[in-house]
């Protein structure tokens, strides 16, 4: 065993104390958190004085999801040493811990000690950031990168990001355009600068563009950037034969540097709705009364960012983000039960869980990011993979289900670059397949728990927003206004849509698939065979 477990005497900090340290925190990231506790324990013995012994232990508390010992054990570091960082590391604890209250109030505490401390200000810059506060995290970028004394691209994109979310389209595109002048071929820069409008013959950027594209790029993700940017400029300027082969190139390219196995996806898609059937759905216990969730949910690019916008302009709902604690807090839950039965499959050990604390803990961590607001919007489209779960849980929440023309919305998440998200999206036949599981899946939900879900057809409501906003009011149990449908001046809306949210209600999008029907032939084939669509495309009723 390694000599730091077993001090004999109290030795000055230095080399070896490093070294023990080093050891801890390899330990950690092997998952071996009780030895490092353990470890960590004597190292305090033999360095009573160490706050970075503290530290170390408050993050494998931390990691072991004690997060009242992760906290004693950093306010002991936060009393042997100023480092802000140590108050920082407590807020992100405080977070984790539900405790809301005592976050911002450190937050705040932070930010008036921060001063000319520029990393510690891009720090809270990005805890803003993560808990959907972004008003917050663009001041603090900007005092950031104002007290810096340099240019850091990675701080301007983190602003650029936070200021397109939170609608200032023109500073984010000045950003993006001070990056570029830095760094020109990166791709996220380029494909992020490129989505911010929509491209004008009297401005765009298809020359540059091309002209990068000819000349090469070194990393491959820079190039599917560029290229999912160059598509969607030709598209903006009506060059749709020239939009899809820069599209159909960048997704070849893009899926060739992710791992993903479709039928795997397809396979547990298929044994949650063998698991969770009727019988199962009705047998559990009941779940978290609190009301207050409203979960937007289907495929991405259907129309849910401007659901949530009607839902926001009623002043009553808030928009906690696309979280993602249901499905997390959801995994750990089945976690738990699978060490305690091994022989479970994941969805088999959802049926074991504790369904009322679920729901407690869920409805906990997603008020930290809504703020007081008694309603909240939580617009993970993903969340349709847990929507028995969501009524086991929650049963007083409102599931709002995103339907859109089938091929209207395979073609729109096709020319989306997701970077980490949804890897389905890159391959024609991947995309139908992961499509069909998805369709059959939510019409299980339907049928296993009839009338708990709300479907708004996208179409309907782009053609007719006062009807259908009607509807979500009434089914979220809020009183009609006409400022539903306004355009809204600000807002947050931390989605790829956010661009397109704060432009009025338009219907070009609708069938726009249809002129390239030849080129996703290998995508309708399959959407045929599963009797989604005809051999003209369309939806088949």
């Amino acid at each position: 065993m390694n000599a730091f477990f077993h001090p004999q005497t109290p030795r000055a900090p230095g080399a070896d104390l490093r070294q023990a340290l080093a050891e801890s925190i390899s330990l950690l990231q092997r998952g071996q958190h009780a030895d490092a506790i353990r470890g960590g324990l004597r190292l305090a013995e033999a360095y009573p004085d160490a706050d970075q012994v503290a530290v170390l232990l408050s993050e494998a508390h931390n990691v072991s999801r004690d997060f009242s010992a992760a906290l004693d054990w950093i306010d002991r570091a936060i009393a042997l040493s100023p480092n802000p960082q140590h108050k920082l590391k407590k807020a992100w604890l405080l977070a984790r811990a539900h405790r809301g209250d005592e976050t911002w109030a450190l937050m705040d505490e932070l930010s008036l000690a921060a001063g000319q401390d520029a990393r510690l200000l891009w720090q809270l810059g990005k805890f803003y950031f993560n808990h959907n506060r972004l008003p917050d995290a663009v001041r603090h970028y900007e005092r950031a990168l104002a007290v810096s004394g340099e240019e850091v691209p990675a701080w301007r994109y983190d602003l650029a990001i936070a200021r397109f979310y939170s609608g200032d389209a023109g500073g984010a595109e000045r950003d993006l355009d001070a990056l570029l002048d830095i760094t020109p071929h990166s791709g996220a820069v380029l494909y992020l600068r490129s989505t911010l409008r929509k491209q004008t013959l009297g401005a765009n950027h298809v020359e540059r563009l091309e002209n990068l594209l000819q000349g090469g790029f070194r990393r491959e993700e820079d190039e599917v950037g560029a290229l999912y940017a160059l598509a969607k400029e030709r598209e903006d300027l009506d060059d749709h034969d020239g939009a899809f082969a820069a599209l159909a190139e960048g997704a070849r390219k893009r899926r060739g540097l992710i791992d993903y196995d479709v039928s795997t996806v397809a396979a547990g898609l298929r044994e949650i709705r063998t698991v969770m059937d009727a019988g199962a759905i009705a047998k559990s216990k009941p779940g978290h009364g609190e009301a207050g969730a409203i979960f937007i949910l289907g495929m991405p690019r259907t129309g849910t960012t401007l659901t949530e916008r009607i839902l926001l302009q009623s002043g009553k709902v808030t928009n906690a983000g696309e979280l993602m604690e249901f499905g997390a807090k959801l995994s750990r839950a089945m976690q738990r039960v699978r060490e305690q039965h091994p022989s479970l499959s994941e969805t088999q050990a959802a049926l074991r869980i504790d369904f009322e604390a679920l729901g407690q803990e869920y409805m906990q961590a997603a008020r930290l990011k809504a703020g007081d607001s008694p309603l909240f919007i939580d617009k993970l489209p993903a969340n349709f993979l847990y929507c028995g779960m969501i009524r086991k849980a929650l049963p007083n929440a409102r599931i709002i289900h995103l339907v859109r023309d089938p091929l209207d919305t395979c073609y729109a998440i096709y020319k989306t670059l997701f970077f980490k998200a949804y890897d389905f999206s890159y391959d024609l036949e991947e995309l139908a397949q992961y499509y069909v599981e998805y369709r059959r899946l939510m019409q299980h939900w339907h049928e296993v728990m009839p009338g708990a879900i709300l479907d708004v057809h996208y179409e309907e409501l782009v053609m007719d927003t006062a009807a259908q906003g009607r509807r979500i009011y009434d089914w979220c149990g809020l009183e009609w206004t006409p400022r539903a449908l306004e355009v809204p001046e600000s807002g947050v809306f931390a989605t790829a849509s956010a661009a397109q949210v704060r432009e009025p209600v338009h219907t070009r999008s609708v069938n726009s698939s249809r002129r390239h029907l030849e080129k996703l032939r290998p995508l309708v084939r399959i959407l045929e065979d599963a009797g989604i669509l005809d051999t003209n495309g369309n939806p088949v009723v």
